[in-house]
């Protein structure tokens, strides 16, 4: 089989000394052309993983921001088939930039794990983060993922207790997603020493890149994780640069912003290499 993109892209950035940049956009906001464009201004501004949200009518972990985004996308009409074929259109001229899709199991359990999953590797796709599949209730959903080399990606909170956090080392491949603070995304509460608390007790299980996301909205909140975290993770901050415009201008002005974050992330001194 052949190295997910995910795994190359952590391997490349830790022999550099830098850290991961992954922004979240929401797929069909403001429309599923402009996704692809944005997509594309975001790889050009530095990113280096793509989560791609799958737009949800009853979200729990999205704020109110990304609910807007996914409420503006399922207006478009956009469905977990469409997210799929961006994701494809996306790989006709990128073969390189891990894209992960992230979202809930009802539109996956409605196409069938099996399908989803057949469908989700021929497209393209190089992990899945489903919100509200706990490890304990996820193996099997793991494992058809791993088997077509697509990464299983699970989220610990502020609040996992050690057992979960070994629950989700046990499936999870590409990285591990840690939940900033407790809340929603967009929230901007951040403690940076309880950050670093956390990701210290999470390496402590799981040998995975771990991943920092919920509240990063600038460039001191990105360096400062940064230097706990292998990978930031920015979604709300950027889906207001999409929405503070009008759509023709949404990819120049989320590759400007992201840009800027990639910016000071490597003007930090480089980690030393694992």
């Amino acid at each position: 089989m052949a190295t997910n993109r995910i795994d190359a892209t952590f391997t490349r950035l830790r022999a550099a000394g830098r850290t991961a940049l992954i922004p979240y956009v929401t797929t069909g906001d403001p429309s599923l052309e402009a996704t692809l464009d944005v997509m594309r201004a975001l790889v050009m501004g530095g990113a280096d993983v793509i989560e791609l949200g799958v737009p949800f009518s009853d979200p729990m972990a999205d704020g109110p921001v990304i609910q807007r985004a996914s409420e503006r996308a399922l207006a478009n009409g956009t469905g977990l088939k469409d997210v799929l074929a961006v994701v494809r259109a996306f790989r006709d001229r990128n073969a390189t930039t891990p894209i992960v899709l992230m979202g809930y199991a009802n539109p996956i359990e409605a196409m069938g794990l099996g399908v989803f999953a057949d469908r989700a590797r021929d497209a393209g796709v190089d992990g899945v983060l489903v919100v509200d599949y706990p490890p304990e209730e996820a193996g099997d959903f793991a494992k058809q993922l791993d088997e077509r080399g697509i990464a299983p990606i699970f989220l610990v909170a502020p609040t996992t207790p050690e057992p979960r956090i070994d629950a989700v080392a046990a499936l999870a491949r590409g990285y591990v997603y840690y939940v900033s603070l407790k809340g929603v995304t967009g929230a901007g509460h951040l403690d940076t020493a309880e950050v670093a608390r956390k990701v210290a007790e999470i390496r402590r299980h799981v040998k995975l890149p771990v991943g920092v996301g919920f509240g990063i909205r600038d460039a001191a909140s990105a360096q400062a994780i940064a230097a706990h975290a292998d990978a930031v993770v920015i979604g709300s901050r950027i889906i207001q640069e999409i929405e503070g415009g009008p759509p023709s201008g949404a990819a120049e002005r989320a590759g400007a912003w992201i840009a800027t974050i990639r910016r000071a992330l490597d003007d930090m001194p480089a980690k030393q290499a694992a």
